[in-house]
């Protein structure tokens, strides 16, 4: 029941500038953007990871949150659990790169500062926004995007939190087909 995704576009390197990925974002979705880079930096990461991203969304977004978290009884957890990982929990990846195997490694270009599996997150999230005929990608397009890579670092901190990873999959994607839906 997922997204079909075009992964090539963001993470060969030849992907969007800067300026033009500005362009197809909401403020929203730049600001958490601009929260896991800065993150990333403060926590001596090499790169932006899929966690940086789920750390950014939650913070930012009350309908990530709702989505998440529908109940609100699992957003501190998350929180906590994002929040330690430079002293705990996580520190198994300080230093590595997150390579979830959904999409081959390149050996030169990709994005600079970003994990395959956050460039290809962003790149699945602008898919999303393109598929529901968006100009811009919004903070939900991100989540599902993270949400459709089982193995990325945000999905591993939403299961370790008891975050059932294929119902809010599910809950998404009937979100997309209803606002393409709403479009006809």
């Amino acid at each position: 029941m997922g997204t079909v995704q075009n992964r090539t576009a963001y993470n060969s390197g030849a992907g969007p500038s800067p300026e033009d990925l500005d362009a197809r974002l909401t403020v929203e979705l730049a600001s958490v953007l601009s929260a896991a880079r800065r993150r990333a930096t403060r926590d001596g990461d090499r790169q932006v990871d899929t966690a940086h991203l789920l750390h950014g969304l939650l913070e930012s977004d009350p309908a990530v949150r709702e989505v998440v978290d529908p109940e609100g009884d699992r957003t501190a957890r998350l929180l906590g659990y994002l929040v330690q990982r430079s002293i705990g929990y996580g520190l198994q990846w300080h230093g590595t790169v997150e390579d979830s195997g959904a999409v081959p490694m390149v050996a030169e270009g990709g994005v600079p500062g970003w994990s395959p599996a956050a460039a290809a997150a962003m790149d699945g999230a602008l898919d999303r926004a393109h598929a529901r005929y968006a100009v811009r990608a919004e903070c939900l397009d991100l989540l599902a995007a993270l949400v459709d890579d089982s193995e990325c670092r945000a999905v591993e901190v939403l299961r370790r939190a008891s975050v059932d990873t294929r119902l809010l999959a599910a809950r998404l994607d009937r979100q997309t087909q209803e606002a393409v839906a709403d479009e006809m």
